[in-house]
């Protein structure tokens, strides 16, 4: 049915353009097959010009919101006809410089791993098609420059196209300190790669309050789960700063702990003091923020924490609830 119904709006659309004089309804009725065959007077011609009528005006409607400016001209015996003028409906020239060209390109580049490959080399296609100069490459402009943000998680392709459609999706999640997934119920609203990894914000229903998801946690396939938000979309989504509080990249006093040596570069990389102990260990003076106990349960038994106590109980906490599945 979706087929059959872009086929005849794009048999209209062609009428509609390819006119030089407006075309009444009966012109427009006679001249596409689709409006033949909704025309044929199964149920008396009353309801044959009825489902034509119908069928006419929501095509016509449709076209409309799709962007073609569609005329309506009234003739001298009063009779309504219908074109789209080609000087209505032609977009303004093209012109990028070299500069612009360039940004278009590492643009493209930056999704060659992507599923949306595809779609940025068409993009660019359809620009030179449309008059990008030809003496100006995209690809080969600033060609040092080799940008690249991978995505291998099965739920990005979904999840992008269910944040621009402002479609709530259902997954399931499995959460840094748990041993099994759990279902979320998610109203999409940004995805954003931070230090190689791909998130997700938006609004958890199970939960009342906006979260934020990494990608690479998701299992299973992502369901989406009828239409409309409940909750509103913030003009601007925080992703990085959001995670960035989450993982205690902003933090606001220090945690002392112990690291097995030859382990935990990340923790050493941040550390603001290190002290070697003897027998394997070292000790560590690191940043402590919200969220430090869940990054520092990812090294296992290569970190012991010392201080402050609060630490060291979250980190315990979350161990347990792992050791018990």
């Amino acid at each position: 049915m979706a087929i059959a119904k872009a086929e005849r709006l794009m048999n209209l659309a062609l009428c509609l353009l390819g006119t030089r004089r407006p075309l009444s309804k009966r012109e427009l009725r006679d001249s596409i097959e689709a409006y033949v065959e909704a025309s044929r007077p199964e149920k008396g011609a009353a309801g044959s010009d009825d489902s034509f009528n119908r069928m006419f005006e929501r095509d016509k409607d449709d076209l409309r919101e799709l962007g073609l400016v569609i005329a309506t001209v009234e003739n001298l015996d009063g009779e309504v006809g219908y074109l789209a003028r080609r000087d209505s409906n032609r977009l303004p020239p093209i012109t990028l410089d070299a500069e612009e060209a360039a940004a278009l390109g590492l643009a493209a580049k930056v999704w060659q791993q992507a599923r949306l490959a595809g779609a940025a080399s068409g993009a660019l296609q359809k620009l030179r098609a449309a008059g990008l100069p030809e003496d100006v490459d995209p690809y080969e402009a600033h060609g040092a420059l080799e940008p690249r943000i991978p995505v291998h998680e099965a739920a990005f392709e979904p999840l992008m196209l269910a944040c621009r459609d402002r479609r709530p999706v259902v997954f399931d999640y499995r959460k840094a300190s748990a041993a099994r997934p759990e279902p979320r119920h998610v109203e999409p609203w940004a995805l954003e790669c931070w230090r190689g990894h791909w998130y997700l914000a938006g609004y958890d229903r199970d939960r009342g309050a906006e979260r934020v998801f990494r990608l690479s946690r998701i299992t299973g396939r992502v369901r989406s789960r009828g239409t409309g938000f409940t909750a509103a979309v913030p003009d601007v989504v925080t992703v990085r700063e959001t995670v960035a509080s989450w993982a205690g990249e902003i933090a606001d006093g220090t945690a002392l702990i112990r690291l097995r040596a030859g382990a935990g570069y990340p923790l050493r990389a941040k550390a603001g003091r290190v002290r070697e102990l003897g027998d394997g260990w070292d000790e560590l003076e690191i940043p402590y923020g919200h969220g430090l106990d869940a990054w520092l349960v990812e090294f296992g038994p290569d970190v012991v924490v010392l201080e402050p106590a609060e630490l060291r109980a979250d980190v315990v906490d979350r161990l347990r609830a792992v050791a018990k599945g």
